[in-house]
């Protein structure tokens, strides 16, 4: 049985200090993910990390999925562990196809530098205020991006 994500001590606090913040709240097997609105995502992260009881100041991960041919299309994943507390958050922010962008998380959580990098050369998402935005994995000279689920299967010829 899957709890109440509103029983979420993090939606809790975040509910209270950002209302706007959270367009929709989830839970499953216990993991709560929380969908943050883009224009309020840094200071939801600093929030999430300062703010006492919560104190989710690792950034264990950062990915994203692509919706394709859904609008919005993709969906930037944020995964949070509290060290102090032993809980686990999801983040979530939905970006549109055409020119995905969010605030990078860099001043938040420095670990996210790798992260984003490998984000934007497999999906094309641009993370604003990178201090290094360029591919990580693949040539500078890659056409497109593998990951989108409209890149041919065999690369562009």
């Amino acid at each position: 049985m899957t709890a109440d994500p509103q029983n979420s001590l993090a939606w809790q606090k975040l509910q209270a200090y950002f209302p706007d913040a959270i367009e929709n709240v989830t839970s499953f097997r216990d993991e709560v993910t929380l969908y943050i609105r883009p224009a309020l995502l840094r200071h939801t992260w600093e929030f999430l990390r300062d703010e006492p009881g919560l104190e989710f100041r690792f950034l264990a991960d950062v990915t994203a999925l692509d919706l394709y041919p859904q609008e919005p299309r993709f969906e930037v994943v944020y995964h949070l562990l509290s060290l102090e507390n032993g809980q686990r958050l999801r983040l979530k922010v939905r970006l549109p196809g055409e020119n995905p962008a969010v605030p990078s998380a860099v001043p938040v959580w420095p670990s996210a530098i790798a992260f984003e990098r490998e984000v934007f050369d497999l999906f094309g998402i641009t993370f604003e205020g990178h201090p290094f935005l360029k591919r990580i994995l693949l040539p500078d000279n890659w056409e497109g991006h593998p990951l989108r689920k409209d890149y041919p299967t065999e690369g562009y010829r």
